[in-house]
């Protein structure tokens, strides 16, 4: 089969001639149909410091995936032949405090798909049954391909109650584009969407941003008092993984507030904690999704009317790999699909 592997230790991949995965007595064997490029591949496609130290060379990367399932081992009853279906893509342990708790999406010895393990970016993938979250027949394949995505953004925007809330979020990457909708679907007030680049503030508005402000030009303060927002946001989201977006976002919130992080920053962030202390704000970190309450939740958004399609912006073969990663990398595009029946 066809598959985009990291073939060398440097930029670049390769689209290359590999087998296909067997697959085990309770795993399932995907026919790929579509996939989201995701900031993760274009990590390894650059192999910057992060995928040097993290990715084994001769992977084949991606785990933002939809496809129909093909086979299925002896142990799955579960799955059929022509379901369609995504994969959620952290492998757990199922043995650890957290995974026996059944709070999975705490395992401790997680490993990703396409990361250090095989992943989707192929004309087929193998999963084990419990990773593999079947779809309406009528779903959109576009929306979902990127239900991986489409989860942290959901996981992070639900992480507090926003019904009737002020929200703020930082960072206008497909993720929290995505979120904007998520908590406008969900009952927020006001949705502010921060960022310095105009092509992604573009999409914001349909997505569902009451504002898609460009810091460079106007303050989040300014924002507030047009919107007649007596003390701050309610619930803020962090996107970006920019330290000064996030403490933007810490001076910004009401006492009280709640302040969910997405977002990795790639150096240590200075905070001030005593205003964290003193306006009793509540910090989480995200990761991933929760399994598989967030997959339940996506699918039941989507039948209620969410519709997240207006983020995806391009589409290419996947042959046309090269293209797609630059478009996604260009800041000027919200999310890339590769169509891998279009080979």
């Amino acid at each position: 089969m066809k598959a985009l592997v990291k073939s060398e230790p440097k930029a670049g991949l390769w689209l290359e001639d590999v087998p296909e995965p067997t697959i085990g007595i309770n795993d399932v064997l995907i026919r790929v149909l579509r996939t989201g490029i995701c900031g993760t591949d274009l990590h390894i496609h650059s192999w910057d410091a992060w995928a040097r130290r993290t990715v084994p060379v001769g992977l084949i990367i991606g785990h933002e995936f939809v496809g129909e399932v093909v086979a299925v081992g002896s142990n799955v009853n579960d799955f059929l032949t022509g379901d369609l279906v995504s994969g959620e893509g952290h492998l757990v342990c199922g043995r650890c405090r957290n995974c026996m708790a059944g709070r999975r999406h705490l395992c401790a010895h997680t490993r990703g798909i396409g990361v250090n393990h095989a992943g989707a970016f192929a004309e087929y993938v193998a999963l084990p049954m419990t990773n593999v979250w079947r779809h309406s027949p009528d779903v959109d394949r576009d929306v979902a391909a990127i239900f991986d995505p489409f989860g942290n953004a959901v996981h992070t925007a639900l992480a507090f109650p926003v019904l009737g809330e002020d929200v703020l979020i930082t960072g206008a990457g497909p993720i929290g584009l995505m979120a904007a909708a998520v908590v406008r679907h969900a009952g927020a007030r006001h949705v502010v969407v921060t960022d310095v680049n105009p092509c992604r503030l573009e999409l914001a508005t349909p997505m569902g941003a009451t504002v898609a402000l460009d810091t460079r030009t106007q303050s989040i303060g300014d924002v507030q008092q047009t919107l007649e927002m007596a003390e701050g946001f309610d619930v803020g989201l962090e996107m970006s993984g920019n330290p000064d977006a996030l403490r933007e976002m810490v001076a910004n919130m009401a006492h009280g507030g709640r302040i969910a992080l997405l977002g990795i920053p790639t150096e240590e962030v200075a905070l001030d904690l005593n205003r964290i202390i003193l306006n009793m704000i509540t910090v989480k970190g995200i990761y991933g999704r929760q399994m598989y309450e967030t997959w339940y939740t996506m699918t039941v958004m989507l039948q209620s009317g969410l519709d997240v399609r207006p983020v995806i912006t391009h589409r290419f073969a996947a042959s046309a790999f090269e293209e797609a990663f630059a478009t996604a990398a260009s800041g000027r595009a919200g999310k890339v699909l590769l169509d891998w029946e279009a080979l």
